[in-house]
């Protein structure tokens, strides 16, 4: 395994500080705390982002029937992961995580543990790598069956737009009929946003990208979304208690489309 490198930033432990995560470094506070000084927005983003898996999650399984997820890009364990708010509501359900990090798969080897029903795996891989992610995700998952693909804050690693909608393309290409894809993003609809952007990638990190709303939209051509759309994160589905909705906008947007 690879050593995890505390000299740098790293996205999915700044992100975990950001969303009051105990798996962070000096040298992650310190580039939040930048950030928060520049863009204290960044704050909502992620507890926001956060907020919306768990909204996905529990439609998918609610509303879709859907029982297996496969989410690229893990981050660290917080609170309310994708298995446990999914298994939550279906204890059969299957989820398989992606990530390449060592730090990432440490924790969640540890941590992740899913019910006894369904199952939880790990594949260590990046979403550089999606046949080789569909094919070590297929010792857990039937793909015969509907999959959901979580794509959560990750798609603004890949610097290049059409590579990363290929990436994209190629991983839903290989779902069957009824599967869905889920994809939550930072967004530069604000200064304060960009700025942000800009010192954390100045930071010595793997950079970030963050795009404009219709780039977001692009990511679902040929599959039929889900109501209301690709939208802000507050605004996909509020629940009553969880403090989101039309007055609280945040420089993130989400959607869910179903696979025709």
């Amino acid at each position: 395994m690879a050593a995890i490198d505390t000299s740098k930033p790293h996205s999915a432990r700044f992100w975990n500080y950001f969303v009051g995560g105990k798996d962070h470094y000096e040298v992650d506070r310190q580039i939040g705390d930048e950030i928060k000084s520049i863009f204290p927005g960044l704050v909502d983003v992620a507890l926001s982002s956060r907020r919306f898996l768990g909204r996905a999650v529990r439609t998918l399984v609610a509303e879709h029937g859907i029982r297996q997820f496969l989410d690229i890009g893990t981050g660290l364990p917080t609170a309310d992961n994708t298995h446990e708010v999914a298994q939550r509501a279906a204890p059969e359900s299957r989820i398989v995580y992606v990530d390449n990090d060592p730090l990432v798969l440490t924790h969640a080897r540890a941590l992740l543990v899913g019910s006894p029903e369904g199952a939880t795996a790990y594949v260590d891989a990046n979403l550089y790598e999606p046949e080789k992610v569909l094919a070590e995700a297929a010792r857990t998952l039937d793909f015969e069956q509907p999959v959901a693909l979580m794509l959560l804050n990750v798609l603004g690693h890949v610097a290049d737009y059409q590579e990363a909608r290929s990436l994209v393309s190629r991983l839903v290409a290989e779902l069957p009929s009824g599967s869905c894809l889920v994809i939550s993003d930072s967004t530069a609809t604000s200064e304060g946003m960009i700025a942000a952007s800009e010192a954390y990638n100045a930071s010595g990190a793997v950079p970030y990208h963050v795009r404009g709303v219709e780039e977001i939209a692009g990511f679902f051509d040929g599959l039929e979304l889900l109501e209301p759309g690709v939208v802000q994160v507050t605004r996909w589905r509020p629940e009553p208690g969880d403090g989101e909705g039309p007055g609280t906008p945040v420089d993130a947007y989400a959607g869910v489309a179903r696979k025709p």
